[in-house]
């Protein structure tokens, strides 16, 4: 049995614990609420632009467009792996790196043995993983979370789009937590290039005619790559907000978690406690009957 001494110490050690998980809880709490607003703001954009696409894919006839919905024998892949910068998250970053494993070795392993496989990795723990691991591995963008802007969204999207115009990658998929709410992220690895028009959300009943002035294509040129990055920034702070949601779950059950132990340990510092005193009375009432004796 524990003595007095270092039951205390623990118990301090646990209040200690439970004071910085209930900070971190409401840490997260506040940045998921400026992090839920931004994604909120931006689906409606985002869904309006693959509205626009899935009407155009139709007639879309020119051959610096079509390589953008055209399929082609997959011999390169690129995956880009969304995770967070920091951990106490739960699963959250262990479910990602799962799931882009999974992907590449079920979906892409021909192309792995290969040497075909590359990963894009966006926050710094994919990027603590995927480094040590046997495919190309682009660190470029390692650190875009830090500053979550359509700046940094769009440059990783304009690197994607060259690589794939340039025929370097024939495939490229996310891998990344979509926010459904503070208690819920949904793990999803969503296709990027080509373009699955099956995919994109749109009313199927309802076809548009649009007027492109000065030219259609000139236009389009300029569309469909913003809309391609448009669709991967909302990626990023759909994983962001996922992230702040289950840290901030994370750092309830931990709290509740050093309540209880702070139960046990109190009842236990009581025990011990009770027990030196029982043990003291013991020997003081031995020692005055040996002295009356």
């Amino acid at each position: 049995m524990a003595n007095l001494k270092e039951v205390r110490i623990r118990i301090t050690s646990v209040t200690s614990t439970q004071q910085i998980t209930k900070a971190m809880k409401l840490v997260s709490a506040t940045k998921l609420r400026r992090a839920q607003n931004a994604i909120t703001l931006m689906r409606p954009y985002a869904a309006k632009l693959n509205g626009i696409l899935s009407n155009l894919s139709d007639s879309i006839d020119v051959d610096s467009l079509k390589i953008f919905f055209d399929e082609r024998p997959v011999k390169n892949v690129l995956l880009v792996v969304i995770t967070s910068d920091r951990g106490l998250c739960g699963s959250f970053n262990a479910n990602v790196i799962k799931m882009a494993n999974k992907t590449i070795n079920e979906k892409y392993n021909n192309q792995k043995e290969n040497g075909g496989v590359t990963v894009i990795g966006i926050g710094k723990k994919g990027h603590e993983y995927f480094s040590k691991q046997p495919v190309n591995y682009i660190d470029t963008f390692k650190d875009s979370l830090s500053t979550p802007n359509s700046e940094t969204g769009f440059a990783i999207g304009e690197y994607v789009l060259n690589q794939y115009k340039a025929g370097k990658i024939d495939a490229v998929e996310i891998v990344y937590n979509q926010f459904k709410n503070a208690a819920t992220q949904i793990l999803s690895s969503e296709q990027f290039l080509p373009i699955n028009t099956a995919t994109l959300s749109s009313d199927s009943s309802k076809k548009n005619d649009y007027l492109f002035e000065p030219n259609k294509e000139e236009i389009l040129l300029e569309l469909i790559p913003r809309i391609l990055k448009t669709q991967l920034f909302r990626c990023m702070l759909d994983s962001l907000a996922s992230e702040h949601g289950a840290r901030m779950i994370a750092m309830d059950k931990a709290t509740d978690n050093a309540g209880e132990l702070l139960k046990s340990l109190k009842i236990e510092y009581n025990r011990v406690r009770q027990a030196a005193i029982t043990t003291e009375i013991s020997e003081i009432v031995g020692g005055a009957a040996a002295l009356s004796s």
